[in-house]
């Protein structure tokens, strides 16, 4: 079982930045790859961000590239999600997610884990 717990969403103006966490617990972070998903009201979840289990490879999504970058911190179980240059159309609720067996990385359903999500809030 892993436990998820994403923190350091909030309210910021267009241009801002924020740094999103995702605390694991239950199993070493180093065993399985994470991404991060956002889900606006009335949209489907949205894939943002994935990195693999030792931080080497990253993937990110076109909407986010140059401005979103995860990152990860395996001796605190910890990842992270670094957003520069926030815009209106990023407020969503953010998750972070554990992919334990593999798939498509972009598809929500690959990933076996989710936190419960922290809001992020871009004012224009």
């Amino acid at each position: 079982q892993v436990q998820l717990v994403e923190s350091g969403g909030g309210l910021v103006q267009a241009g801002g930045s924020l740094r999103l966490s995702c605390a694991a617990s239950g199993r070493a972070v180093s065993s399985y790859a994470m991404g991060w998903f956002r889900q606006a009201p009335g949209k489907e979840r949205e894939f943002v961000a994935r990195i693999s289990k030792i931080g080497v490879g990253t993937y990110t999504a076109d909407s986010v590239k140059g401005r979103f970058t995860i990152s990860r911190d395996n001796a605190k179980n910890t990842v992270y999600l670094q957003m520069n240059s926030l815009k209106p159309e990023d407020t969503a609720v953010y998750y972070c997610a554990a992919d334990i067996s593999g798939g498509v990385i972009t598809t929500p359903i690959t990933y076996e884990y989710w936190g419960q999500g922290t809001q992020v809030t871009v004012s224009s």
